[in-house]
């Protein structure tokens, strides 16, 4: 698989380490509830076709990126930058 980086190019999946799926809400570092955790940590949505993901291109820029994909066949349908970069590069985006 190919991740477009907006900021670096096109590299290959190894330079890449997945973040989680982005509608994810992280619990608090606070958060005492052991089932709050497991929750967190195991249970996965895991749906059939388009899936909102978080990637960080961990070999290269050490960007976020929200990365649209379909995981019925691994096509990336959109990338786009998180965090300090998405403002330096407003505007740049892959397809």
């Amino acid at each position: 698989m190919i991740i477009d980086c907006p900021v670096c190019g096109p590299r290959h999946l190894t330079e890449f380490s997945y973040g989680g799926e982005a509608s994810r809400t992280p619990v608090g570092i606070a958060q005492t509830d052991q089932q709050a955790w497991e929750g967190y940590v195991f249970a996965r949505n895991n749906p059939r076709g388009l899936h909102d993901e978080h990637w960080q291109h961990s070999g290269g820029c050490r960007s976020w990126l929200h990365v649209r994909r379909d995981v019925t066949n691994h096509r990336i349908h959109s990338v786009r930058l998180m965090g300090p970069f998405a403002a330096r590069h407003a505007g740049h985006t892959s397809p």
